[in-house]
């Protein structure tokens, strides 16, 4: 009976879909270069890596139903590149998620990949580099997708912001990947990064509260015409406006407060939520959320808008912008305090907030039971002399041939067909891992039958490398998943008595806490081959994820620039006439 119930519903979905794909939709066409060109985004000139010299990239805004066209160019002269459109879960469309030697090749220098796909649904999203460490070096831009015209959202709001949060680094990407990548005694680490960016624009070396902070830097001076000027959110009184706000970082964990303003938030990762207030915001990387804010407060003065981090040991100066009621002048900065960021250690407030997002009224409910589970533990360990991360185990090492390529020809030698564990050892240590101290590098793919409902258990635990934990925000391309539970510890039968099958909020990226785990549910229902990985870059760079695939014997019209690399590139060169197999394809 459950089985039939969720084919009734994968089919309503359709149905719908297809209806909304038939009535305004556009299709819409942009051409995208990615260049890299100097840039003083905090200050401080350096190299950026963006799209049409614009930093961060060319907002894409469209509605349900429309199709998207992107030419992407690659003006790059020495790197490979590929976009992946984060949250936009293309169904039929695999090849074009973005992801390098998951979905399609990298695009050389020179070359234009057409990427082309529909969505499916409205909210806020974004896309970035996803190839080595281009996302740290800003590769990102924002994605908005309107409901389609004369449908409403669930609340009502006078205006809007975007708000695209990012993390700044000056040492460049090439001397971060080379440190992650060296031989142990030579190994490097990120370390924190110098600033923290509000659309684009921070500030280095001065700060705007710098009277309120207890440090020595001055108080930034600008004429406002500077790359790194803050970016003012100017508001009218007696107004409600939607704020979207995105996290696109590299590495920091996020919160955001706007002075003596409440918050209410909305949406989630392109999902409602029930609304509920705040003060403050928590915002991992790869999350984005809706917030309203009414300007309800004195409108002769201006208030602050602080992003400041939430990591141990970490040095980076809060982001500080106004809040602009437009009766003053927008130079004229508040007589108080901006907020305080809480502290790191404060876990209980972070998971307080985590635990207040659940699905709106009338989301769709989880399954009622999974067919199948994986837990997944992270850790770090030494592998032949590299320090790298594992799950179960297993550290990812993608491979030279694209998974959704080798899979559709049965490519038996392009990466290694068994299956990875879907657990670690009962007698694992969270606390204190003595145990379980022989990682190996692979490319081992977990495959799910065609709709195949997952549990996904994902355990955080002490590093055996570093003996210390931390915060990692997880992200599943091509599906939505239903986030059940966080539980504190060890993960153990009897713990799905804290499931939420009511209304657990619909995700595509979600936080796992220290020494805890986070159950997520999803129905394996798109073909393709998808990662889901650790969105904290130096994390993935070093292992930090695993690889699902389904029906991909389904998949259909995979272009031949996606498949025109290592194996399958032979594979069409060896047939002769290419055109014939990639119409069969």
């Amino acid at each position: 009976m459950e089985g039939l119930r969720a084919l009734i519903t994968h089919l309503w979905c359709v149905w719908v879909f297809l209806i909304l794909s038939l009535g305004d939709a556009k299709v819409r066409h942009y051409n995208f270069n990615v260049e890299y060109f100097f840039k003083s985004v905090d200050c401080v000139e350096s190299l950026v890596m963006g799209i049409n010299g614009q930093f961060p990239g060319p907002t894409i805004r469209a509605e349900v139903g429309d199709t998207i066209q992107v030419a992407v160019t690659n003006k790059l002269s020495t790197e490979g590149t590929a976009i992946h459109w984060h949250g936009i879960r293309q169904y039929g469309t695999p090849w074009a998620d973005g992801t390098v030697y998951v979905t399609q090749c990298p695009i050389n220098p020179g070359e234009t990949f057409h990427y082309k796909f529909k969505l499916d649904k409205a909210g806020t999203f974004f896309y970035h580099g996803h190839n080595a460490l281009q996302i740290t070096g800003g590769l990102y831009g924002s994605i908005i997708v309107d409901l389609p015209k004369g449908e409403k959202e669930p609340f009502e709001y006078d205006d809007e912001i975007n708000l695209l949060l990012s993390d700044w680094w000056h040492k460049s990407i090439q001397e971060q990947e080379v440190g992650l990548t060296a031989h142990f005694e030579n190994f490097r680490w990120v370390w924190e990064a110098q600033s923290i960016l509000i659309n684009g624009r921070g500030q280095f070396g001065c700060s705007l509260g710098a009277n309120f902070i207890n440090h020595t830097l001055p108080v930034c001076q600008f004429k406002g015409d500077e790359d790194c000027a803050p970016y003012i959110l100017s508001v009218l009184p007696n107004k409600t406006y939607r704020i979207r706000i995105a996290s696109v970082t590299s590495l920091l964990s996020l919160n955001l407060a706007i002075s003596n303003h409440k918050m209410v938030v909305v949406e989630s990762d392109g999902h409602y939520v029930e609304p509920f207030t705040v003060d403050k915001i928590d915002i991992y990387s790869g999350e984005s959320y809706s917030v309203l804010l009414t300007t309800d407060q004195n409108p002769n003065q201006n208030y602050w808008i602080s992003v400041g981090h939430r990591d141990d040991n970490v040095s980076t100066t809060p982001a500080l912008t106004l809040l602009n009621y437009q009766n003053i002048s927008d130079s004229i900065l508040p007589s108080f305090p901006p907020p305080v960021t809480p502290p790191w250690y404060d876990v209980e407030e972070r998971k307080v907030f985590s635990r207040k997002v659940v699905a709106l009224k009338g989301t769709p409910q989880p399954p009622k039971y999974s067919q199948r589970r994986i837990v997944l533990i992270g850790m770090q360990d030494v592998i032949d002399g590299y320090l790298k991360w594992s799950m179960n185990g297993i550290s990812l090492e993608l491979p030279t041939t694209p998974y959704l390529g080798s899979m559709k020809f049965n490519i038996k030698n392009a990466f290694d067909w068994q299956d990875p564990p879907e657990n670690y050892p009962e007698d694992y240590d969270i606390y204190n891992p003595t145990t379980y101290h022989n990682s190996t590098v692979s490319n081992m793919v977990y495959k799910f039958e065609m709709n195949q409902v997952v549990d996904v258990i994902l355990q955080n635990c002490n590093s055996y490398a570093l003996n210390s934990t931390g915060f990692h925000p997880w992200h599943l391309h091509g599906h939505d998943f239903w986030v059940l539970a966080y539980g504190d510890g060890k993960f153990k039968d009897g713990d799905e008595k804290l499931f939420n099958l009511e209304n657990p909020p619909l995700k595509n990226s979600v936080v796992v806490f220290p020494y805890s785990w986070t159950a997520i549910r999803f129905r394996a229902d798109n073909p393709g081959v998808w990662l889901f990985h650790c969105h904290m870059e130096p994390h993935f760079h070093t292992g930090m994820g695993v690889v699902f695939a389904e029906g991909v014997q389904y998949v259909k019209g995979i272009p031949e620039q996606a498949l025109a690399c290592g194996l399958t590139a032979e594979m069409l060169m060896n047939k002769g006439d290419s055109q014939s197999i990639i119409k069969n394809i």
